[in-house]
């Protein structure tokens, strides 16, 4: 069974985004980039804003695929089983999942300049949001919805920093990954 056009078109989007950047989006690029008849892209996506928020949806539902979508941690969780989890995405993202990364960067940069993106763009944040919060709530944290903030902020940085930063070249192994986001756990749980 073949991929949806759709989905093709968001794929082809997203691609672009990593390579050649937001200046790099146009519907002629994508009908090319997914090897479609021109006009393809522009009649599933009408304008720039249609395709960015096309490949904004389609950026969420890989990165859930590429982080994983684990099991929930149960009630009285360590901080180390949370570490470990969050390691093996956040080591996913930087390495496999790169040029999603880099997808979303550039979705970040558009999204504070369009209104109507930074609605889809936001919700999508949440979600992640929501899955730390949950993550903490577990832990036995104190304030899980703001402590989740500093540790999606936290995330946010080290993929930055790793993917598009200054330390692009010499990513972080999975288990230095642990140990830091296992420290910053047990600094939030001890507040």
């Amino acid at each position: 069974m073949s991929k949806a056009r759709i989905d093709v078109i968001a794929d082809a989007a997203l691609g672009l985004l990593a390579e050649r950047g937001a200046r790099g989006l146009t519907h002629r690029a994508v009908d090319e980039a997914a090897g479609l008849p021109p006009g393809s892209t522009s009649n599933r996506a009408r304008t720039r804003t249609a395709l960015l928020e096309l490949a904004t949806r389609r950026l969420a539902a890989r990165e859930a695929a590429v982080l994983g979508a684990g099991e929930p941690l149960p009630a009285g969780a360590e901080p180390e089983a949370a570490g470990a989890v969050l390691a093996t995405a956040l080591h996913r993202s930087i390495t496999e999942g790169a040029d999603l990364t880099r997808a979303r960067v550039e979705l970040a940069l558009e999204a504070t300049r369009n209104l109507e993106l930074r609605a889809v763009y936001d919700e999508f944040g949440r979600g992640f949001r929501d899955v730390l919060a949950a993550m903490l709530a577990a832990l036995g944290a104190p304030e899980p919805a703001r402590q989740a903030r500093s540790l999606a902020a936290w995330c946010e940085g080290v993929q930055f920093r790793f993917v598009a930063g200054a330390e692009s070249a010499t990513p972080p192994s999975e288990a230095e990954l642990r140990t830091g986001i296992t420290e910053l756990l047990r600094g939030m749980l001890a507040a």
